[in-house]
């Protein structure tokens, strides 16, 4: 699970993503516990008939959805306790973290950026190869504190069509996410962001 949740993309995307939950809740005894996340999902905006990546579609560029996927049911991972992060914050770190971020996504920032300014990701949704989007997730050792998650991509400029290696050296910061709202609501987009929501 743990593997499938870094590398998504490598074991199947969101499909697969189910099918091990489902798996692990079975052996738990548990078998409704997704369907009732499912519902959950719905009543806040983030679940539609073809799942969360119907959702993000409208949100996110291509070449990342599979990490922002994998990031919203890390979440539910760790409510179940099955999420193995890196790197737990405190919570006084967290605070900090939850107090300064949608400010300082008002800005263009990069994925150095984002480590050099909070440290180390408690996981890191995607590899290490600057050239593909990531998401970085950020949570403490408690399950009822979201996630904070900075979805970043890397591509073409927009109008140019799929080029490689993209023109950016690193990915790009979209969106700082967080919260248990309506999920639109959760996303602080930085001004290069907003330039790349996908045309409706």
């Amino acid at each position: 699970m743990n593997l499938a949740l870094r590398r998504p993309g490598m074991f199947g995307e969101e499909l697969a993503l189910r099918i091990l939950m489902d798996h692990l809740l079975f052996v738990e005894c548990r078998p409704e516990a997704l369907a009732d996340q499912k519902r959950i999902w719905e009543d806040r905006g983030a679940w539609s008939s073809t799942g969360l990546a119907g959702v993000f579609r409208d949100l996110i560029p291509d070449r990342c959805h599979e990490y922002v996927i994998a990031s919203v049911y890390a979440e539910f991972a760790h409510h179940r306790g099955w999420l193995k992060p890196d790197r737990v914050l405190d919570s006084e770190e967290y605070a900090v973290l939850q107090g300064a971020v949608r400010q300082w996504a008002g800005e263009d920032r990069v994925w150095s950026d984002v480590v050099d300014e909070f440290g180390a990701p408690s996981i890191l949704f995607g590899g290490n190869n600057p050239y593909y989007g990531k998401t970085l997730g950020y949570l403490t050792e408690n399950p009822e504190e979201p996630m904070v998650s900075f979805d970043l991509w890397n591509g073409s400029a927009l109008g140019a069509g799929q080029s490689w290696p993209p023109e950016q050296e690193e990915p790009l910061l979209l969106a700082v996410r967080f919260g248990t709202g309506p999920f639109r609501e959760t996303f602080t987009f930085t001004p290069e962001g907003r330039r790349r929501l996908p045309a409706q």
